[in-house]
């Protein structure tokens, strides 16, 4: 099916969604608040200029561009999807969530193509970005930060983080693949008493990364600047610069010797990237999508999830507590106390005192009488922390949880939802756990390679990530720089010192791989079927799949 665009909306950026869509040659209409404008840009374009009834009830105008204020984004989205008509909706997709989910919902059950205006998902220098990190030439993305500086464009009915950092946040979700488990920010209004001006936004990601983004509209000079920070090598997106600079790939390693470190400087290397309008790749990808009836890689989910983040962010702009929650899940905003110090101010918990009850500072969460939780600590509605634990400063723990007695968590540490973890563990810095992870009694988590009692090492932390859904057995020690795959599963005393792959059953010292496991936690025989589910699997090259159901 070929695509006939009506565009609703020809003022600011309008007026290029127009322009593109009349030269990619599917412009069928144009529409406006303004009968003189869409009557000019009707007579440049030669297509008729029509009303917004008009534009729904016409049949031979299969998808429509909304380019209107943000305020009227979910309005006239949601009177095109039920006119049937395919929708491509600047950003924000709206201004709430539940507007969003509406949206998304409206979309699925017209069967119509719901996609948000993420302009710099389609920029040729994003798209070869995105290669570099999945290509692995950047290593594991350890920060990423974002300038979206200017001087103007200033409104009045959004602030400088609705209007500018939507772009960024898009980027950085689709680099890091996942939504993140924090939000906080700050700001300032200059020209008017609550619109802000300039901003500054944090996000913690749930495998350890974070982003800041810093965007201004009261700035001397225009910047727009994306840098990612790898283990093996960093990135910088710079749009302000020619094509031939645009996209610039740092080799710069840091490593060790003697225990101190040692940076390897490498002179910045462009990377080529073919010229396009990102613009007309954007609009050309929604004419395709229109005519293969297939999903938008800036679809309603994504939009959704970026509409969280800014959500998240506006409500933190606010909240003298400066942080809120946005993981699924993890529904509650944090309360953190405010606690007394110490004689040498070293340290600042809060005591719950009555067994059984839930906590006051985290709604929800059962923590039992002789456990301790210092300051800036995140936990999730459902989670129960169990007899003699201590969860140390920064630490993140999601929903409907289970920790034992006698555990220690953090500082810094993440663990997603549903996690068990079971008597006696320590979890150190530089440990994440994934939704659904087992730690059995007194297994150990290592942080550094080498350690003497009379040698600092707290600069050589390695990370461990422990995938989604793995197992880990009674006593088994996780030596810290590996990653254990999801659903894998590490027998009861195993020394885990290299990667363990997804599925795998590892035993030992070293541990090696025995056998494969299915998500069930049922050891896979020569049928590769898991007797609990019935699900089929199959080993190629050294990776468990399952099999699709015919």
């Amino acid at each position: 099916m070929s695509a006939g665009v009506g565009v609703i909306g020809c003022g600011y950026w309008g007026r290029n969604l127009v322009r593109v869509f009349h030269e990619v040659g599917v412009l069928a209409a144009v529409c406006d608040t303004d009968p003189k404008i869409a009557d000019q840009f009707a007579r440049k374009y030669s297509v008729p200029a029509l009303d917004l009834d008009g534009i729904l009830s016409d049949n031979s105008i299969n998808a429509v561009a909304i380019a209107a204020p943000a305020s009227q984004h979910a309005e006239l989205t949601s009177h095109a999807l039920s006119a049937g008509k395919d929708v491509f909706v600047e950003k924000p997709i709206a201004l709430q969530t539940t507007d969003a989910e509406e949206l998304i919902a409206v979309a699925a059950k017209q069967d119509r193509v719901l996609m948000v205006g993420h302009l710099l998902q389609y920029h040729p220098a994003f798209l070869k970005l995105q290669e570099l990190v999945v290509e692995g030439r950047l290593g594991r993305i350890q920060y990423i930060y974002s300038h979206r500086l200017n001087l103007g464009k200033i409104r009045r009915e959004e602030s400088v983080f609705w209007s500018f950092a939507p772009h960024d946040i898009s980027m950085i979700l689709r680099l890091t693949g996942e939504m993140p488990t924090s939000v906080s920010a700050n700001g300032a209004s200059y020209l008017h008493t609550v619109i802000a001006d300039i901003t500054n936004t944090y996000m913690s990601f749930p495998s350890g990364v974070n982003a800041h983004i810093f965007v201004s509209w009261l700035h001397p000079y225009k910047e727009q600047k994306l840098v990612i920070v790898g283990s093996d090598g960093m990135a910088v997106f710079d749009d302000t610069r020619g094509w031939d600079d645009k996209l610039q790939y740092y080799a710069h390693r840091v490593g060790w010797r003697d225990g101190a470190p040692e940076l390897k400087r490498v002179d910045a290397e462009p990377i080529g990237i073919e010229e396009a309008e990102p613009l007309k790749l954007e609009c050309e990808h929604f004419i395709q999508c229109v005519s293969s009836r297939s999903v938008p890689r800036t679809n309603g989910e994504e939009g959704l999830g970026v509409l969280r983040i800014l959500e998240a962010a506006d409500r933190s702009l606010y909240d003298e507590q400066r942080k809120t929650i946005v993981s699924p899940g993890v529904k509650m905003r944090t309360a953190t106390a405010t606690l007394g110090n110490d004689s040498q101010g070293l340290f600042h918990q809060v005591r719950v005192p009555d067994a059984g009850e839930p906590s006051a500072a985290f709604p929800g969460v059962f923590v039992h009488e002789s456990s301790y939780i210092d300051s800036g600590c995140v936990i999730g509605p459902g989670t129960k922390i169990w007899h003699f634990s201590h969860i140390l400063e920064g630490s993140r723990i999601g929903a409907d949880c289970t920790i034992g007695q006698n555990v220690m968590i953090g500082p810094g540490v993440t663990i997603e939802d549903r996690c068990k973890i079971q008597n006696n563990v320590s979890i150190y810095q530089g440990v994440t756990l994934k939704e659904g992870v087992f730690c059995g009694p007194s297994c150990v988590f290592t942080n550094v390679i080498n350690p003497r009692a009379e040698i600092g090492r707290k600069d050589e932390f390695r990370d461990t990530l422990v995938g989604k859904g793995a197992s880990i057995g009674a006593n088994a020690t996780i030596v810290c720089g590996n990653q254990l795959g999801e659903y894998s599963f590490v027998a009861a005393g195993a020394v885990v010192t290299r990667d363990v792959p997804a599925y795998a059953l590892v035993a030992g010292v070293p541990a090696r791989r025995i056998g494969w496991m299915s998500p069930a936690g049922e050891r896979l025989g020569e049928s590769m079927v898991c007797p609990r589910t019935g699900k089929r699997f199959e080993e190629r090259n050294g990776i468990l799949m399952e099999i699709p159901v015919s």
